[in-house]
Parts: structure tokens; C-alpha cells; sequence
């Protein structure tokens, strides 16, 4: 599978908002990521779902791939189905009941993925890697924009990958949290797919976003096509 670019929108600026989505879309981005933040599971708040169907009606052919950082995420379903979400991820240990949250998301036509944070062993995630579309392994602590990748995140997915493929799944793996040029580099030769793309790589670059964006798409692409 190609490289997905899946650029945070929690990292544009708020005052030139609609002006950067469309710089990111001019430059290939396949997916907005966008973060859903309650102020209980994480200490930040981010985005209200209104959002999701702004991008949609301004962007319909952009997958528009939601991680819900709250602490009731069965809540959060209903609204983003409405709203026109394709992807929508959430923490494990938000709820006591993982599998009916997946089952609510794909009864939604949504497909559903479940969040590792760095804490937590890769072993949470066996009851649930047969029925999930994609696992997404934080590369920081989650809550806020701008952390540094974290030592031993790429070990972390290389045994991910290796139960992925041990098992026979069919889950994607995104990368989500301080992306850099180098630790990105080293996933997409293990075979990781989506990349959380942020100030690292895409944004505050000395580069347009739209062109940062295709820098990021190229690079990586060749990275992969070397496995």
C-alpha cells in the first residue's frame, strides 16, 4: 500500500485555517487528521465535530481520519457518522468495552482503529487486532501538537509489524506524534502506512505546505519502495 500523508489539523494556524487546509489538499494530502480532545482524558481541548463536515463539503474526496482523546468515546459516534467521519480512532483504555465501540463504528460504515499510547504494552491490543482497520501507535504522550518523537517508538512498531504479520491481520499502521524525517524514514522501511504528519515535516517548514506535502509524499515513497 502507498504512503499516506495524514497532516494533523491541530497543527494550522487557527487565524489562517481555511487557507492551509486548502494548501495541505494542494499538495496530495489523502487524510486530515483531526483530533477530538475532551479536557478529561487529555488536559487540552480541540475541535468541535462541526468540523468534520466543513472539510467534507468543502473536500469530499479527503478521508477525514478522527482520534477521540475523550473519556466516553460510545458518545462521540452517533455525532461523527452525521458529520461525514471515514476513520475513527480511539483509546483502549477509555472504555471497558472495546469491541462494542468497534462494532458501533462499522455499523456506522466507519472504519475503526484503536490508539496504543507509549505506556502501554503492545499485548492490550490482542483481544481486538482481528476486527480493527488500523492501529495507531503514539510516538508521544497524547494531548498536545508539537512533542518530539520518543525513543523507542520505532522498535515498538517493528513488533507491531511483526504480530501484524505473524497473525495474518490485515490492520494499517499510523505513526501518530513528533513524525521527523528520520524515525519516519526508518517506519516506512519496517512497512508502516500512515503517517500524523506535523511541525516536523510539513508544517513551519521552509517550504509551502502544498510543497512540503509533496516533498513528504516523494521521500517517502521512494523510502518504501527500497523494502
Amino acid at each position: 500500500m502507498s504512503i499516506i500523508n495524514a497532516p494533523s489539523l491541530a497543527n494550522c494556524d487557527f487565524l489562517t485555517f481555511g487557507e492551509q487546509v486548502k494548501e495541505l489538499v494542494d499538495g496530495g494530502a489523502a487524510w486530515f487528521h483531526v483530533d477530538i480532545m475532551d479536557g478529561h482524558y487529555v488536559p487540552n481541548l480541540c475541535f468541535p465535530v462541526k468540523v468534520i463536515s466543513e472539510l467534507k463539503k468543502a473536500y469530499p474526496e479527503v478521508l477525514v481520519d478522527v482520534h477521540l482523546m475523550v473519556t466516553d468515546p460510545i458518545a462521540y459516534i452517533p455525532q461523527l457518522k452525521a458529520q461525514g467521519t471515514d476513520y475513527v480512532s480511539f483509546h483502549m483504555d477509555a472504555t471497558n468495552f472495546s469491541r462494542r465501540v468497534i462494532d458501533m463504528i462499522h455499523q456506522q460504515g466507519m472504519k475503526a482503529g484503536v490508539v496504543l499510547n507509549p505506556s502501554q504494552n503492545i499485548s492490550v491490543l490482542n483481544p481486538v487486532l482481528e476486527y480493527v482497520d488500523y492501529v495507531v501507535v503514539m510516538t508521544v504522550e497524547p494531548g498536545y501538537a508539537g512533542q518530539k518523537f520518543m525513543s523507542g517508538s520505532v522498535e515498538r512498531i517493528e513488533e507491531l509489524i511483526k504480530v501484524r504479520t505473524e497473525g495474518n491481520y490485515s490492520f494499517l499502521i499510523s505513526v501518530d506524534g513528533g513524525v521527523d524525517y528520520p524515525n519516519a524514514l526508518a517506519c516506512a522501511r519496517l512497512g508502516a502506512e500512515v503517517y500524523v504528519t506535523g511541525n516536523f515535516t510539513v508544517f513551519k517548514q521552509d517550504l509551502p505546505l502544498a510543497e512540503a506535502c509533496r516533498k513528504f509524499q516523494k521521500v517517502m515513497e521512494e523510502e518504501q519502495a527500497k523494502r
